[in-house]
């Protein structure tokens, strides 16, 4: 996919990439920051700030790699545990330690004898539910993967396809820790006997097929799962006029798998030392508060406060799935790979 870029900042005069006093961010398409908090970042440290977004986490990922050489800019955010090994067996990144690793959460730290990766931000993969379809129709959500394959589920869930979309690879990878090795391929029979619909990314599942989201109901969306986020309810409070009492959604909490993301100094980054300057802006206090009302993610950085409204309707999962990033670098490309053949074929 062709990027976008558009300038953060102020107008920077027709500076390119390359040049000292610009520093150029590549991202997923989800890159969001207030204003205000890129332009201290620019005001203090004398760098123009310019963002390239370049589609879907897995698209922008493989984008880089194949750049590598000759990169596209100086620092690269949204590589997430489930691409990491990806990433760094492709040599994307070089080393750098950024100011304030320190106070980062040690359950998110990766990468910690080379430091070619920063954590930034965490959130949780989970279905997510309409909740006056299941209401209208006297229905009791979903709370469990077990119960995804129940028949008053049948064709209700929609989801996203694991080797284009990093929601759908963590759904695959959170049901893959459920049900283990041997496992995962017995239940996502019963998921595709169940009727789940698979689309290519998140935009399309959350903002088309879901019925639940305001997106969704402009597009007329039949399905009233879907695959997202512990954090999209609070998208849906924060953007409403007028702001409903509760949030529209809900999330199924034992679906959950546990998502970091990551940022790291591109190899042959042009500007370097910019690029430095940037990684330690990303977890800084100001950059990890800003976060979650702009990305909806949690911060990684330990003390770094949390807006209410995101706090009361987008709860982190209390015992979401989790995998082992050497057992993902491991396993991923096969499970996709039987993943893809069991279920789209």
């Amino acid at each position: 996919m062709a990027g976008t870029l558009a300038a953060c900042g102020s107008s920077d005069g027709g500076q390119g990439a390359g040049d000292s006093k610009t520093v150029t961010l590549v991202s997923h398409d989800s890159w969001a920051a207030s204003k205000d908090v890129i332009a201290a970042f620019e005001k203090q440290s004398g760098y123009k700030v310019r963002v390239l977004k370049d589609g879907d986490a897995g698209q922008a990922v493989n984008k880089a790699i194949l750049t590598k050489d000759n990169p596209q800019g100086d620092v690269f955010f949204g590589v997430d545990n489930t691409l990491l090994s990806r990433a760094l067996d492709n040599g994307l990144f070089q080393p750098y330690e950024p100011k304030g690793s320190d106070r980062i959460a040690p359950e998110y730290r990766a990468d910690q004898d080379k430091h070619r990766v920063t954590p930034i931000d965490t959130g949780d993969i989970c279905v997510n539910y309409d909740k006056k379809y299941f209401a209208d129709h006297e229905l009791d959500p979903p709370r469990s993967f077990d119960d995804l394959v129940k028949p008053q589920y049948k064709n209700l869930l929609v989801t996203e396809n694991a080797s284009t979309s990093s929601p759908g690879l963590g759904f695959l990878l959170g049901t893959a820790a459920k049900y283990g090795d041997d496992g995962w391929e017995g239940y996502w029979k019963k998921l595709k006997a169940n009727g789940v619909k698979v689309v290519d990314g998140w935009e399309q599942a959350y903002n088309e097929e879901f019925s639940g989201s305001a997106g969704g109901k402009k597009a007329k969306g039949d399905r009233p799962l879907v695959v997202s986020y512990a954090s999209s309810p609070p998208v849906e409070v924060v953007y409403a006029d007028p702001k409903p009492a509760a949030a529209p959604t809900g999330v199924a909490q034992g679906t959950c798998f546990r998502q970091v993301e990551y940022a790291g100094l591109l190899s042959n980054a042009k500007n370097s030392k910019g690029g430095k300057a940037f990684l330690d802006f990303l977890i800084s206090e100001r950059f990890q508060e800003d976060m979650p009302l702009n990305m909806y993610v949690y911060p990684v950085r330990e003390g770094a406060q949390v807006p209410p409204v995101f706090v009361k309707y987008g709860p982190q999962a209390k015992d979401p799935e989790t995998m082992a990033p050497a057992k993902i670098a491991d396993n991923r490309d096969q499970w996709v790979k039987s993943w893809t053949s069991l279920v789209l074929k």
